[in-house]
């Protein structure tokens, strides 16, 4: 065994290490949660400054756009009346080239009222028709509607896929439709300022920080700081759609095999993330973390070790001085005292101490003192079996219900009372904890031990068991009729449930009244109450001795059949029980004899089950029994 001093040195040191360990993991918590905050406000405000980039350039954009839809349709109307005054340019292609060239632009093409091309700029493009695909099916309203003037949006065209901006009108008389196509140029170097991998190249100063832009339906990668992973999907590189859809504080991912931390928002029609490998966002930790463990050793050891000096000046030699004494009074010394006043809590022990030895002289006459005070028998025994010691109150004799030679008997050897003991508690009362019959009366019984040496609490309490099981005879006992009510049931049934070999086979009976309503209708409720009497009278009568009849309320009944050897008798008793279903009377007056008319269902089981579910079952049972006894009147 160990002394106080190793004692407190080893827990001194112990609990130091522990918390030099709670703190820096703490502090690693905290540093990490700090780390991820100051990333999710970083990307944050990136996304921000990118939105307003893309805003701008988005603007730009719409700007150039509209300036190249007008221009193009203008240009169209000057070909247009050109045409008008000098329609022998129709046949000379060179010379509509050249108009083309005046005007900036790239492609004329002249549609006849059917949508077909006759003439332009590209002789190859002859015989097209507003059919020959999905770019030129954009102007084929025109042939319905001549008033339209239609400036197409950026799109590859039909013939060879390059980016092209049409507009379309018709002329002044109506018979040709003049098409101009141009290239833009501009809107197209813009619209690479509005890509998402240009933006990304603007914002990426660290190169170990990485921006995705994934699309919200597809989860296709559509921009990306490096290029080899556009059109890659969200799960290939190790995103989750559903992290990335809660991505606004930070999750942690395996991008590309690299563990990493994950910022992303919604931006239009794309998720924005800024991904951070983990190698960067907590580089900073480690030193930190290494520093704050030298300085916390440090201080932790120079408290521990002032504290276990002080410990053991103050305490642990203190102590050793009220052991001294302590085993002189374990002695026999009831004369020694205690007197140490280095400290007021060892002053306040050592009175504590003397007062204790001066109360341990009169201990017996005040316990039988304040047992006499007591409205209750309380006994109080003693024994050690290895020293055949016995000791015990003189309530003993009234708190058990034996005569005085029986108690003399067992009193005069500790293994009699052993025994008389044993015998006790081979009578159990049910649902009491630690309560027993004894003859006519109920004992409590506690004992506390330890190795050979018992201390045991005898006390009757038969006045409050009577008075407990009256209260809740009351309470289980339905008024009108005199049977267990619901609860009483309840309580039955579980008490049963406790003995299972009490079971054996089993039946449950579920009736209701049929005519009740009829006896209230034409003899008033006070005779359906005589009615409901005489049903219950009747179920009495056909139980035996192992049955419980309960009313559930209303017309309702439960005959409890239990303790029968095989399932032939129980059937027997079943078919004894059916037999009264039309063959019993009730007496509601003086010459006012009825007919007892119920339906029933019953459900066989045998040894211990779910009642409840059993009930259930009959009361379907009895359910098609009354329609069948309907259908048979």
């Amino acid at each position: 065994m160990r002394t106080l001093r190793v004692i407190i040195s080893r827990y001194m040191y112990r609990v130091s290490g522990i918390l030099v360990v709670l703190i820096l993991c703490l502090v690693l918590l905290a540093e990490v949660i700090n780390e991820r905050e100051l990333a999710c406000e970083s990307a944050m405000g990136t996304f921000v400054q990118m939105e307003q980039v893309l805003d701008e350039n988005q603007k730009e954009l719409e700007a150039i756009q509209e300036a190249y839809m007008q221009t193009c349709l203008y240009n169209a109307e000057i070909i247009a009346r050109i045409i008008e005054g000098s329609p022998q340019v129709l046949e000379d292609v060179e010379e509509l080239k050249k108009i083309a060239k005046s005007l900036e632009v790239d492609e004329i093409h002249i549609f006849d009222t059917t949508g077909r091309i006759f003439a332009g700029t590209h002789p190859q493009y002859y015989d097209y028709t507003f059919d020959s695909g999905e770019q030129m099916m954009f102007f084929k309203p025109m042939l319905e509607d001549k008033t339209l003037k239609l400036v197409q949006e950026i799109t590859p065209n039909t013939a060879e896929g390059k980016q092209m901006q049409y507009s379309a009108l018709w002329n002044k008389e109506g018979d040709l439709i003049v098409q101009v196509g141009m290239e833009p140029v501009n809107v197209i170097k813009v619209t690479k300022k509005n890509e998402l991998s240009y933006i990304f190249s603007l914002f990426r100063v660290n190169t170990e920080i990485n921006y995705y832009a994934i699309d919200c339906e597809t989860g296709e990668v559509v921009g990306c700081g490096a290029p080899e992973m556009i059109g890659r999907s969200a799960s290939e590189i190790g995103l989750d759609l559903e992290d990335i859809k809660n991505g606004e504080t930070g999750f942690n991912a395996k991008i590309n095999g690299q563990r990493s931390f994950c910022v992303f928002k919604k931006i239009g029609n794309n998720y924005i993330g800024r991904v951070i490998p983990g190698s960067n966002l907590y580089r900073r930790i480690p030193m930190t973390m290494f520093l704050l463990f030298i300085c916390l050793t440090m201080i932790t050891l120079f408290l521990a070790n002032a504290v276990i000096r002080y410990m053991n000046k103050y305490v642990v030699d203190e102590i050793h001085d009220v052991n001294k004494m302590l085993k002189a009074i374990a002695g026999g010394n009831l004369e020694e005292t205690v007197d140490i006043r280095d400290s007021i809590e060892f002053s306040e022990l050592s009175k504590y101490i003397n007062g204790l030895v001066k109360s341990l002289v009169g201990n017996n006459k005040k316990m039988s003192y304040v047992l006499s005070k007591t409205d209750m028998y309380i006994g109080v025994y003693e024994y050690d079996l290895q020293m055949g010691k016995l000791h015990f109150t003189d309530y003993i004799s009234k708190a058990l219900p034996v005569d005085g030679h029986k108690l003399e008997e067992v009193s005069s050897d500790v293994w009699k009372f052993r025994e008389f003991i044993d015998e006790i508690r081979k009578n159990p009362l049910p649902a009491e904890r630690g309560v027993y019959e004894v003859g006519d009366r109920y004992i409590r019984l506690e004992e506390i031990g330890e190795n050979n040496t018992v201390l045991g609490v005898l006390t009757d309490v038969t006045s409050e068991i009577v008075r407990r099981r009256k209260i809740e005879a009351e309470r289980d006992i339905d008024q009108l009729t005199g049977l267990y009510n619901r609860r009483g049931l309840n309580t039955q049934l579980a008490a049963l449930l406790n003995r299972p070999g009490d079971l054996e086979y089993s039946a449950i009976i579920l009736a209701d009244a049929d005519s009740l309503k009829e006896i209230n209708d034409t003899y008033g409720h006070e005779t359906g109450d005589l009615y409901l009497k005489e049903i219950a009278r009747l179920l009495k009568g056909a139980g035996t001795k192992n049955s419980i009849v309960s009313r559930l309320g209303g017309d309702e009944f439960v005959l409890f059949l239990y303790h029968y050897e095989s399932e032939e008798l129980l059937r027997e008793a079943i078919e004894d029980f059916s037999y009264l279903q039309n063959n019993s009377y009730a007496q509601l007056g003086e010459n006012v004899y009825v007919p007892i008319r119920f339906s029933f269902g019953c459900c066989l089981t045998e040894g211990s089950t779910d009642y409840k579910r059993l009930l259930k079952e009959a009361d379907k049972k009895m359910y098609l029994n009354k329609l069948e006894r309907r259908a048979g009147k």
